[in-house]
């Protein structure tokens, strides 16, 4: 096994999780079996639970070594190959207390595995003030002196910066730093993040990496990596544009929804459109904003109004939530497309149950336990005293009960899927023959068929909510299903699409078939 450790400096989000899939990508091109681990410095019993807009303690298990040796066997591919490389993304920034466990940890480690196999990738900034318009690399350098006497020594620093590197810079930084001119990587800003993986693979990476590494990689046309510059210029000639309104808590901050935003950005590339999301706090939506807030309130609901789809995503807490509500009825009786994902879906069904079945108390058990029509209840297996350690999570089977069901044609007619789940509270199993005789339908369910995962609803271009997260398991050149119907919808194509046998016109595809993180699988139609 080979470990290739992403570290970060000077300044948070530099862009250690871009690198870290970048170099991924580009290795999986080459013939290699890729695995990937992300390292947060977080403490408490369920970090799940905190807010987006939280930071939290460090903490680190005795075992850290033992765990990352056992997670990068695993296989991550449909053919059940073990990995052959494994990127390490360590969060944080060196230098912070919250990482120095961490840092220590891979110290060691790197004795343990061997030099052979393992190395370092220091993500650096080297700033350009205005005021002089100079590059400047002493950040880098004390980064990387700091990063060298807690004992790891990069092989590689990728240096970001506003324009492309200097040679002079890039020289004074390897004297500095002590690496060959090679070993320091240009990754300068760029109209798509989408064109990193191109922007190290010029700059001689792979080569390195396979070299310093000993990897054996295939002397061929890579494909994939062919297949990816065609979606990366495509990206740039987008004319067609698709707005969807995004209604959730925490929009003052975007990463708080990446997941959710790179979802409807692969959905977006691959119709072929420009995306614009329109962030609305739920909040602005609810009547106590017109009383205190009229131009907030009436600019919330004007951006909704225009919006072409609305997305409702997951979350906690009853702040905001009679403001998604109003969202969801809005698109219900506008027939405009939805999506709700978990939170979305349990508070779909709360709408519908009181503004259809006329139960206007109609709610989740976890806003008001003593509503006459819990729509949305506690799971048995969540104690509601406790927050933390609770939840329903990880990969969960979803079958499907409606052949007709337009989630289950875009995932290719599958019978069932296996989506990744975090939630304690589900829809209530008693009460579903109500809404189902009023064309809101249950179209997938768990194995045992007592827990609600999909909803869909009679007489609407689209309305789905689904318990689980598709977010988590969409990818640039392979869209999640549910992000992709509603992009569909959005942009007037999802009928078209369906009476194609789920296929998109040859001009508006280039995604890979398969799911697997296998290398080169075969490049076709985009077809789930």
């Amino acid at each position: 096994m080979k470990y290739i450790l992403v570290t970060g400096g000077v300044i948070s989000g530099i862009g250690k999780g871009i690198i870290a899939s970048s170099v991924g990508l580009i290795l999986k091109s080459c013939g290699l079996h890729v695995t990937a681990i992300k390292i947060d410095p977080y403490i408490n019993i369920d970090a799940g639970t905190f807010s987006p807009y939280e930071h939290v303690v460090p903490h680190i298990t005795d075992a850290i070594q033992e765990w990352v040796v056992k997670q990068a066997k695993i296989s991550v591919d449909d053919d059940g190959v073990e990995p052959q490389v494994c990127v390490i993304e360590l969060g944080g920034t060196v230098g912070d207390i919250e990482s120095m466990p961490f840092i220590e940890a891979f110290r060691q480690f790197q004795f343990k595995v061997k030099r052979d196999n393992f190395c370092n990738i220091h993500v650096s900034l080297v700033p350009q003030p205005s005021a002089t318009g100079e590059q400047k690399t002493k950040p880098t350098q004390n980064s990387v002196r700091e990063l060298r006497g807690l004992g790891l020594s990069p092989d590689l620093i990728m240096c970001r910066c506003a324009t492309p590197l200097e040679n002079a810079v890039k020289e004074k930084i390897s004297m500095f730093c002590h690496v060959e001119p090679t070993q320091v990587i240009c990754v300068a800003d760029v109209s798509s993040i989408y064109r990193v993986p191109l922007l190290l693979e010029e700059q001689g990476v792979v080569g390195y990496i396979c070299q310093r590494l000993d990897l054996p990689i295939e002397m061929r046309a890579r494909k994939m990596l062919t297949k990816w510059k065609e979606m990366s210029d495509r990206s740039d000639r987008l004319l067609e544009h698709v707005s969807i309104a995004l209604v959730g808590k925490y929009t003052k901050f975007s990463d708080s929804y990446a997941s959710v935003i790179k979802a409807l950005e692969h959905s977006a590339l691959a119709i072929n459109h420009k995306l614009e999301i329109k962030f609305i706090d739920s909040a602005d939506l609810e009547p106590n904003t017109l009383q205190e807030e009229p131009v907030k309130y009436h600019e919330a609901w004007q951006k909704l109004c225009s919006a072409d789809g609305v997305l409702v995503p997951g979350g906690f807490g009853v702040r905001g939530t009679e403001g998604k509500i109003q969202a969801i009825s809005w698109a219900r009786k506008k027939k405009k497309p939805f999506l709700g994902v978990c939170l979305g879906m349990q508070l779909a069904v709360c709408e519908f149950a009181r503004n259809v079945l006329g139960w206007q108390d109609a709610n989740s058990t976890e806003f008001h336990p003593e509503s006459k029509h819990p729509v949305v209840i506690d799971m048995p297996e969540h104690n509601p005293g406790q927050m933390g350690g609770t939840m329903r999570l990880g990969k969960r089977r979803t079958i499907f009960k409606s052949n007709t069901s337009i989630l289950r044609k875009l995932y290719g007619d599958a019978e069932y899927v296996d989506e990744r789940h975090r939630h304690r509270f589900e829809v209530n199993p008693e009460l579903k023959h109500h809404f189902e005789e009023r064309g809101f339908h249950f179209v997938g369910q768990d194995v045992e068929g007592e827990r609600m995962e999909v909803i869909e609803l009679d007489d609407h271009a689209y309305f789905v909510g689904v318990q689980y997260h598709p977010e988590f398991t969409s990818r640039p050149i392979k869209p999640s299903p549910p992000y992709f119907g509603l992009l569909l919808a959005a942009a007037g194509k999802l009928q078209s699409y369906l009476q194609k046998g789920c296929r998109l016109s040859p001009r508006d595809t280039y995604s890979d078939r398969s799911d697997s993180s296998s290398p080169d699988s075969e490049i076709a139609e985009l077809k789930f």
